[in-house]
This record gives structure tokens, sequence and C-alpha cells, in this order.
């Protein structure tokens, strides 16, 4: 049966479940707050540069290869992925460098370099850490925990693969130098989560790189987010810009249970829908948009007791010089002097800025020159901070920040920055707060521990309101982009196809596990 279904929001989570839901024949219309798709993955345009707002790291390439079969096209024929080697260049804050693909001789090489005692500790790693990627990843990222029994099927596994550890600790049981136990554990900061709190299960986000690699949309991640909307066109989805909802609305079914009906937006426009989607960050979905009347189980207390993930400063940059010779990736990962310390600040959330910082840069223009005039650079700067509840004032703290990461930046890797910087633009937890309407600012939404997990995360659907879902990275499985596209699978998943359409198959192409 045809449902008119309303998502809220066009982040990755909102953009792949109406294509979903699109092509199994549901009609579906896309509400978007800003005046473009894309929501965190947002494209900035500045002085003919081109710079993605958010996400840059696309693995398992194949979720997004799934939802263009789905529609009977492929994605290929929409947007060129190329392969990142290496995925990221690591430096340490001596200056050492370590490099790692999907090469396991490349990568013993790197660790020999380092510290040879640790080859053997590695591959012992990698095998554990398949164990992890077979259960929490292939098995779970796209199956729902909808009640306490679906925890519990869970539970001896999790136990076994010892979700108990965190990250950092598992990697150490592996590994013996300090600067290598950074390098496999940091990967929590990519879904906004602590290295030191975040369960081992997100130790497989190693092991799902090395599985599938780490690719780049030609064009940058937003021209993933333009496919979209040839996508949208192609399947009649109605898409409405700068349009802000104001209210999921919630009535009564016979028998009493409420059921959401539409949404209506900030201008007085009404959307009725037999099911609604949302996108929108799950806090604020549950405690701006619903009545709390209809919240039993969602009520605002919940989610003051709910830890939200570290927010960010990103500087988008261009300059008029390109940076070729100057020992830099695609992707860089920049360790400051303290790791535990430095992750300890950001986390706990004491009013208190770090005055160091651990960074990642971003250089796509080295892999795709559209992105930048001619013999330009384009750079995309990331540092974690602490999330809006810490009381940081940023009116005060922004610029003098912006300034000591920008100074790092020209003492260590960019030689003369500040003489040929040609356009910049900065956000920080104010932006992820006011644009992106995020609780505290926080980048990644619902904090990745072991009691924000699974059944204990957000489910995927409401235990309010059942015609209610959420995706995104509030939900399970979490943030990152695996995470956000497993998400709109389980939310398809359980709406259902309105018909079984013949030219897509609706099959996923999971590859098979080796």
């Amino acid at each position: 049966m045809e449902r008119r279904v309303v998502v809220i929001g066009s982040g990755f989570g909102g953009l792949a479940t109406a294509a979903r839901l699109a092509a199994g024949g549901h009609q579906v219309t896309l509400v978007e707050r800003l005046d473009k798709l894309g929501g965190r993955a947002y494209v900035f345009e500045r002085d003919g540069f081109t710079f993605d707002g958010g996400p840059t790291i696309i693995t398992a390439p194949w979720l997004f290869d799934d939802i263009w079969a789905k529609a009977g096209l492929k994605r290929e024929d929409e947007v060129e992925f190329v392969k990142c080697d290496p995925f990221y260049r690591i430096f340490d804050h001596s200056g050492r460098r370590f490099d790692y693909n999907d090469d396991e001789m490349f990568t013993l090489a790197e660790i020999d370099r380092i510290n040879p005692t640790d080859k053997r500790g590695y591959l012992n790693f990698l095998h554990a850490t398949k164990a992890i990627f077979d259960k929490g990843f292939t098995e779970l990222a796209d199956h729902p925990f909808l009640s306490i029994w679906d925890m519990l099927k869970v539970a001896p596994d999790l136990l076994r693969l010892r979700a108990d550890k965190s990250v950092y600790k598992y990697v150490s049981s592996y590994v013996e130098d300090d600067f290598l136990r950074q390098v496999f554990s940091f990967h929590p900061l990519l879904i906004g989560g602590n290295p030191f709190d975040a369960s081992s299960i997100y130790a497989m986000i190693h092991y799902l790189e090395r599985r599938w690699g780490v690719w780049y949309a030609m064009g940058g991640t937003g021209a993933i987010v333009s496919a979209f909307g040839r996508l949208f066109e192609h399947l009649g989805v109605q898409v409405e810009l700068s349009a802000t909802v104001h209210s999921i609305d919630v009535g009564e079914d016979p028998s009493g249970s409420p059921r959401a009906t539409g949404v209506t937006l900030a201008d007085g426009r009404s959307i009725p829908a037999d099911v609604v989607v949302s996108n929108a960050d799950v806090a604020t979905t549950y405690t701006k948009l619903i009545d709390a009347r209809y919240r039993k189980r969602n009520r605002d207390a919940r989610w003051d007791k709910t830890r939200f993930s570290m927010s960010l400063v990103v500087i988008y940059f261009g300059t008029d010089r390109q940076y070729r010779d100057t020992g830099l990736a695609h992707h860089n990962i920049i360790l400051g002097p303290r790791y535990r310390g430095l992750l300890s600040d950001i986390f706990r959330n004491d009013g208190k800025l770090p005055d160091d910082f651990s960074l990642y840069l971003h250089v796509p223009s080295m892999t795709d020159p559209s992105l930048a005039p001619a013999g330009h650079e384009s750079f995309y700067v990331l540092s974690p901070v602490p999330n809006l509840k810490s009381g940081i004032d940023w009116e005060v703290h922004a610029k003098p920040y912006r300034d000591a990461i920008m100074k790092a930046l020209e003492e260590r890797y960019l030689p003369d920055l500040s003489t040929h910087l040609v356009t910049e633009h900065m956000i920080d937890p104010r932006y992820f707060e006011s644009a992106l309407q995020s609780r505290l600012g926080s980048a990644f939404s619902v904090e990745p521990v072991l009691t924000q997990s699974a059944w204990f995360r957000p489910h995927n659907r409401s235990e309010d309101i059942p015609n209610l879902y959420i995706v995104g990275a509030g939900t399970h499985p979490g943030a990152g982009l695996p995470g956000v596209l497993s998400s709109a699978k389980i939310a398809d998943d359980l709406i259902g196809p309105a018909t079984r359409l013949g030219q897509g198959s609706g099959n996923s192409l999971r590859p098979e596990r080796t």
C-alpha cells in the first residue's frame, strides 16, 4: 500500500531514506530547513573554492550503490568514487608520520619503522577486529534493536568480544608503542566518541576501512548530495527547501494510541503524512517538535541525562599556491603532545577550552583540482572541542583558537600560509546548535559509549509514536556514513515497500564476507 511519507532533514540519513522509500513506491516529501540539500554535508562556496561542510571520508561505498540499485540505476553513472592511498597520513607531535592503507605488507612495513616488535601484535589485533566486524557490522548494523530481547540475544557475543573494554584499552592489549596505540585507536573520534570511553566494538572501524577502503567522491561529498537531488527528480520525491518544521503533528487512532499525522512548517503550512521519518537531531526531534503529552518514553528528562558527543571547530580555507611538496596527503591526522589528557579535557565539559589540540587536515584538491582555482589549494582543518554544555564563550574564544590552529599549521606544515591565504570560513559549536539544530552543539549527536549503543541508543522506530522513525547519527547504529546509511536501510525495512517494482531488485548489494 502506498503511503505518504514526510522525511525531515536532508543529511545522508534523510537523503538515503527518502530515496529508498520512493524507490519502494511511497509518495515522499523531504523537508529541509537550509537553502539546499545536505544537512551536515552542506557545501560552502567561496571565491572559486568549493568546501565540503561535513563528511569527507567514504567507507563501505557499496551502501551508496545499494540505494541507486533499488531505483534500477547505477551510482557510478552519477558520481565517481576514487580510492585514497594512503587512507590517512598520521603525524605525532614530534613530526613522525605513519601511513596506512589496505595493503597488509605495506602497513607492517610502516609498523616496522616505528616499533618492529608490534608487527605480530597488529596481526593479532586485525584478526580480533575481524570477529568484531563480522558481528558488529555485518550482522547488526542494519538490524533494529526495538526490544530488550533484541539486546539480550546478542549480549553473550558482545561479552565474548570484550565490548566492555574501551577502544584504547583493546588496542593496547595488542600494541605496545604509544604512537601506534594512537594510530589504531583514534577512529571513534570520526563518529563522536572518545577512544578511552567508546566500546571496543568501535575498533571494527579499522577493519571496515581495510575491508572496503577509504574513498573520495570526485567533486567532493557535495557531488553525492547533488546526485541524490537528481535521483529525487527521477523518483518523484518532492523537496521543500528553506522549510523549517515547527512541529510533528500527532493524533490518536481509534484505540487511543498516538499516531503522527504529518508536520506543520514554521510558515503555517501543514503536510499530511501516514509516516514521518526524522533525520533531524534526535533530541531536538523529541523535545522541540513533539508535544510532551505524547512522549512517555522520551520525556525531556531522558535527554537531560544523555551524553552527547563533542563538538568541532572547522576552518575551511584556500591558498593561492599549492602545497604538494610539504609531506601532506589527502587525509592527515595531526596528533598533539597529549592524547588521553586532551581527550579528557574535550569530553568532560568542565568549562575550559584546552590550549593544545589534535587536528584532521583535509587537502581534497590534491586528488580533485576542480575544488580550487588553477594553481590554488583547498583545505579543511578540523579540531574536536567540548560541546556547549561546557559553557565556553565562543564569542570570546573563537578568534584566538582559530589563530592558534593556523599558526601551528604555518609553522609545521604550510609555510607562509598567512601570506598565501585568499579565502576562509569557520564554524564552531554555535553553528551546530543554530544552523543544524543539534543539542548542545554536538557534532555527532548521542555519544557512542556502550550504555548508549544498540538497544540503549535511541530506537529507529519511536517507542512513543509507532509511525515515527528516526534515522541519522543519533539512532542505531550511529554516526559516520556507514552508520547513517544503515539507519536508512533499517527504516526502509521497517516501513516496507508499497509495491514490488520491476526495475530494481531491492536486494542488498552487501559484498560477500571473506
